[in-house]
């Protein structure tokens, strides 16, 4: 199942211009407000340099990395919520994302209209806010309703509604459900979650910056941008992530190989390409890990949530490996490759026999043996 990301933010912010560079879809672009009108999916495998090297080593038939799943929507505008430019009707298509990537404009340029007329990104930040909220006040309401009728006959129904009360009250505050105040215990949390709630979904700022601006700070190891430097400051607050991209230019290299591409933006400052970065901060946003598996037949990457158990963990790959499971042999990815063989790993005793309550690492090279 691959990890999936919304795309949002204003018209004209580089949203449709990044998601063509991040997955070479080849959408449209164009200078003006609505462009994207049904969503563009675009799926991108997770680099990751490990699988090569397992696939050389067992001669797998088959190497299968993760993958990322972008929904690019069209530019949202305020009103959206209720229909405004059709925005209603967008943001159904990223009810069900793990995260939001919210692509921000840190940018001056008299060519590309800004739909405020004026560029700042606090404020264009603050008007998507208020419309994922208002969006999610919609939801709340039909929900809570049919909470409360159904409570009078069925007192299950009293904690949903207390739950979808109280964030009702927050967010008609203007705040978003992921920055209130939790009063609740894991159980109501994850009623929360079921919601599938728009203003409760991790947020990764993605802000599209000048080439100039594009480095990851400047001589005194603060941002060089003052957009940039409001933008991290208002992130960190909220426990949000943040990266810089230039979406022009990775449009403009994307034709050019890897190795090319990375020389290139080493130049501006800049140690990975666009999708590689946000993908590693994706990862760490939604705290993420991969575990890996390998053979004749297949090497394959698994993402999971740090902390899960090795039973959950076989589970990603078939609900009977998780129904059945008796043990997990893992041996980790650098001791495997140092020693060149899963043979030499289990002489030298790094293959271990690991049972229910063991937690996975990301790099764990592991067998699951289960019974049904």
């Amino acid at each position: 199942m691959a990890v999936k990301l919304g795309i949002v933010g204003l018209p004209n912010v580089g949203k449709s211009t990044l998601f063509n560079s991040l997955t070479q879809a080849g959408v449209d672009a164009a200078n003006y407000p609505f462009c994207t009108i049904e969503p563009n999916v675009g799926v991108v495998s997770v680099p990751d340099e490990r699988l090569q090297k397992l696939t050389e080593l067992y001669h797998s038939a088959k190497c299968t990395p993760a993958f990322i799943e972008f929904v690019d929507i069209a530019g949202l505008v305020k009103g959206a919520s209720k229909g405004e430019g059709l925005g209603n009707q967008f943001l159904s298509h990223i009810r069900e994302v793990d995260a939001i990537v919210h692509v921000v404009r840190c940018f001056e340029d008299a060519n590309v209209i800004h739909v405020e007329n004026q560029v700042d990104p606090i404020r264009d930040i603050e008007i998507i806010h208020i419309e994922l909220i208002l969006a999610d006040l919609e939801v709340i309401e039909r929900r809570l309703s049919k909470a409360l009728k159904s409570a009078k006959s069925d007192k299950t129904y009293q904690k949903e509604a207390e739950v979808l009360s109280y964030y009702k009250q927050e967010m008609e505050k203007g705040i978003c459900a992921r920055s209130a105040v939790c009063p609740f215990g894991p159980e109501e949390k994850e009623l929360l979650n079921s919601f599938s709630l728009l203003s409760n979904k991790p947020v990764l700022y993605a802000l599209n910056v000048t080439e100039n601006d594009l480095a990851d700070s400047g001589p005194d190891d603060r941002p060089k941008s003052a957009y940039v430097r409001k933008v991290k400051e208002y992130a960190d607050a909220e426990g949000s992530g943040v990266i810089t991209v230039c979406a022009k230019l990775e449009e403009e290299i994307g034709a050019l190989s890897e190795d090319e591409r990375l020389l290139f933006l080493q130049d501006f400052g800049v140690s990975g390409s666009g999708l590689h970065r946000l993908i590693a901060a994706s990862y760490a946003l939604l705290g993420l890990i991969s575990f890996l598996t390998a053979g004749p037949k297949e090497t394959r990457a698994w993402p999971i949530a740090k902390g899960t158990k090795a039973p959950g963990a076989a589970g990603k790959i078939h609900s009977d490996f998780e129904r059945g499971f008796i043990r997990a042999e893992v041996v980790a990815y650098e001791d495997l490759i140092r020693l060149g063989s899963y043979t030499a790993a289990k002489e030298k005793g790094l293959v271990r026999s690991e049972g229910k309550e063991y937690v996975m690492k990301d790099g764990d090279v592991t067998l699951f043996r289960f019974n049904v």
